[in-house]
């Protein structure tokens, strides 16, 4: 425990030679005894008539969380207060815009490297000083501003009494870290919510505005910011006078619920039913949570807290909390490079797209969203056309969705200018080439525009396939040209691969990387190579599942198998998707990029799809057959005549394979890929490389991405893996350092 110095007293902030002043005039002395505690996160100091304030105000950060030395000091708040016989009743406040905002997630390494057994006794341990808090022998009330989310919620659950900003949100959003909550959280919220809502929250993970938490009973009052503290103090002044049954709101908390074991089955089992239907595939911490839950329903709190303790050590040795929790600190990443970024980069506030259609219309559309102006030019009025009406649809999508007043859509449309000439271009910071993929054209329409753009401007081209160094060969400022590749559909899709070439500068990369986060994307930094990250890295899955089908697989039941493993669509399905004439076109350029491990399929099926002309949902045939329902949506059905075609390319007839064969060979190959990618410096680390899997193509998140899949399975396994199946190809074949890091245990990730 230790004293604070003037700068923590009150609402002073400054120290500094007041501090010396005071020091010397004896006063400092006299206010570090007027404080209870002081510690890096939490202070507690005397409101007078025996109340006193617990105040969370994490040292030197802009938010509060809990992380072990946030809690090691609320255990010693509560002694003090405990201890303290003067104390009345207790006031709990943060001094961030927030209340707290959860655990603190860069700990969970550490965590999760203990045993189930191990993660069960540290949470009930935790646990038993939170219920010390909420076993205080007076009343409490916390002041809830901002977020409390997770931790943040669970702590205020302690008191009996809550008065929330109406400004505020409370939940816990666990669940979308493959968790749920484990600090009391699904026994408290239970109690005092109902068994009904409780589950709703611990299983959406969605948050709650103020007057659906008073509704549901989880906070006692609202209030406006600005009265917040003055309703909290007032509310506790009451409890304290016994005109508020606080004991009976805390025993409330420490009995079983008042329903039949039976009934608590039936309603979790109702939402259990739900949850499978539209609930994420390998992601069970809801299941977990629910099921739990009705078992706790009928337990004192001493009781549910050990089911609590007990199934969230369970939840956290699983493979999507393991996933999903390295994916938001993968964000963490990011947002850190994103900040370096900005400092060497120029901020873009006007920009310009070259090529119109529906790929540059979602460009300017997305640029215009989120508050860049664009210019729209095309040398085709029908193009421009159909630039304007994809923004249009898109405007009125967000105007349906309550997202935007028709006025401000009717703004953003009219920031978006359709031009047939370059009138303007003089004055934008960054133009955006998405023209058709040739590289002559590109070559001299980005000839062209570098005469129009003033010095400095970043050019920047959306290519999918075609190698940045190629394109800027005639250019002039070729130290100004990036790639930027958007992935389809735009408005939708939330990677860009930002592409250096070679002369590239570092600050025209920093300013593409600065525009495509202000147009709301996640940009990764890729070197220029055949194929850049993702299309390069999913390129040999594709052939993977060539081979697979000229060796006698069923399609159909290659793509059930890999959709069931997590991923949105299987192979067949998405090349139909994607088209099969441009997923030919593009895999073809990748692979040549590495002739020495992309070989050609012989009996290619998605080639013998496009020989007869069945490009996919473009025109109806594909692997499978293609009708527009009602709303416009194309709907899928098989296709006997694909699998005649299909069978043409089996000459030993069709074959049975395992689901675990078929997974193997479909994800071996992209993860080997995948390392040779990291290896070869194409992305700096392991999280730019997953995060751009999950982003680019929908790679199934409880997996984590390429090299966190390969964390799971371990790299020993990995590599044997590959020596089982090196007979297929090179491009099953491990690299030298993947053999490395199998033969030292060595892992792509900390977590």
């Amino acid at each position: 425990m230790r004293a604070t110095s003037i700068r923590r007293f009150g609402r002073c902030r400054s120290a500094g030679p007041l501090s010396k002043l005071f020091s010397r005039a004896g006063v400092l002395p006299a206010i570090r005894r007027y404080l209870l505690f002081q510690g890096e996160s939490i202070g507690v100091l005397p409101l007078g008539e025996g109340l006193v304030e617990l105040r969370f105000d994490r040292r030197g950060e802009a938010i509060n969380k809990l992380d072990v030395r946030t809690i090691d000091e609320f255990r010693q708040a509560t002694l003090l207060i405990a201890a303290s016989s003067g104390v009345r009743g207790v006031l709990v406040t943060s001094a961030k815009d927030v209340f707290i905002v959860g655990a603190d997630i860069t700990e969970f390494g550490a965590t999760f490297r203990k045993t189930e057994a191990e993660l069960a006794s540290g949470v009930r341990a935790s646990n038993e000083l939170f219920s010390a808090f909420e076993d205080l022998k007076v009343p409490s009330v916390v002041a809830i501003n901002g977020f409390a989310l997770g931790g943040g919620l669970e702590l205020a659950l302690l008191a009996p009494l809550r008065v929330m900003s109406d400004t505020a949100q409370v939940g816990v959003p666990e669940v979308k870290l493959g968790l749920f909550p484990g600090f009391g959280g699904t026994v408290r919220l239970s109690r005092l919510a109902g068994l009904a809502t409780a589950v709703d929250w611990v299983a959406s993970g969605k948050p709650a505005k103020a007057v659906a938490a008073l509704a549901a009973g989880v906070v006692d009052e609202i209030a406006s910011p600005d009265t917040l503290r003055e309703k909290a103090l007032d509310l506790l002044q009451r409890a304290v006078r016994g005109e508020v049954d606080w004991q009976a709101a805390q025993q409330r908390k420490r009995v079983p619920l008042a329903m039949s074991a039976q009934e608590a089955e039936d309603l979790v089992e109702t939402a259990r039913t739900a949850l499978l239907a539209r609930g994420p595939r390998h992601q069970p911490a809801a299941a977990i949570a629910l099921e739990m839950m009705a078992q706790a329903a009928s337990r004192d709190r001493s009781g549910a807290l050990d089911l609590e303790a007990a199934a969230f050590g369970r939840v956290a040795k699983t493979q999507a909390a393991s996933s999903l929790v390295q994916a938001f600190l993968n964000e963490q990443a990011l947002k850190k490079l994103y900040k370096a970024h900005a400092r060497e980069g120029r901020k873009v506030t006007q920009a310009a797209v070259l090529g119109a259609g529906i790929m540059g219309g979602g460009i300017a559309y997305t640029s215009a969203l989120h508050g860049t102006p664009a210019r729209m030019k095309d040398i085709a009025r029908p193009q421009l056309d159909l630039g304007i009406a994809e923004a249009s649809k898109q405007l009125a999508k967000q105007v349906k969705n309550g997202r935007l007043a028709q006025e401000r859509a009717d703004a953003l449309l009219a920031s978006i200018r359709p031009q047939l000439d370059e009138a303007g271009f003089d004055e934008v910071d960054c133009v955006i080439e998405a023209v058709v993929e040739n590289v002559e054209v590109k070559r001299k329409v980005l000839s062209a525009l570098e005469g129009v753009v003033k010095p400095g401007t970043v050019i920047a081209s959306n290519t999918s396939s075609l190698r940045i160094d190629d394109i800027a060969q005639p250019l002039t400022r070729p130290e100004d040209f990036v790639g930027m590749h958007f992935f389809n559909p735009v408005p939708v899709m939330q990677l860009v691969e930002v592409i250096q070439g070679t002369r590239t500068r570092a600050s025209a990369v920093s300013t593409a990387v600065g525009y495509a986060v202000a147009m709301g994307k996640t940009p990764i930094v890729v070197k220029d190579c055949p194929g850049f990250l993702v299309n390069r890295i999913l390129t040999p899955y594709i052939a993977a599942f060539a081979q697979l089908v000229a060796d006698g697989a069923d399609f159909e039941k290659v793509d059930r198998v890999m959709e069931s493993f997590g991923w949105p669509m299987g192979p067949a399905y998405l090349q139909d998707v994607v088209g099969m004439d441009v997923g030919v076109h593009v895999g073809a350029v990748i692979s040549a990029g590495y002739p020495q491990r992309m070989r050609t399929v012989a009996q290619d099926a998605v080639k013998l799809m496009v020989a007869n002309k069945r490009y996919g949902q473009k025109n109806g045939a594909g692997f499978y057959r293609y009708e527009t329902d009602p709303t416009g949506r194309p709907r899928k059905f098989s296709a006997p005549e694909a699998h005649a075609l299909v069978a043409t390319l089996q000459p030993d007839g069709p074959r049975d394979f395992s689901d675990s064969d078929i997974v193997e060979r479909m994800m071996l190959p992209l993860i080997v890929e995948a390392a040779h990618a990291l290896e070869e410096g194409v992305v700096a680390t392991p999280a730019e490389l997953d995060m751009a899997l999950l982003l680019g193509v929908g790679f199934p998140a409880y997996a984590g991405g390429a090299l966190k899949y390969a964390d799971w399975l371990g790299m020993d396994r990995v590599v044997a893996l590959s020596e089982r199946h090196a007979a297929l190809g090179p491009m099953y074949v491990a690299t030298s350092r993947m053999r490395e890091m199998a033969a030292s245990g060595a892992r792509y990730h900390t977590l």
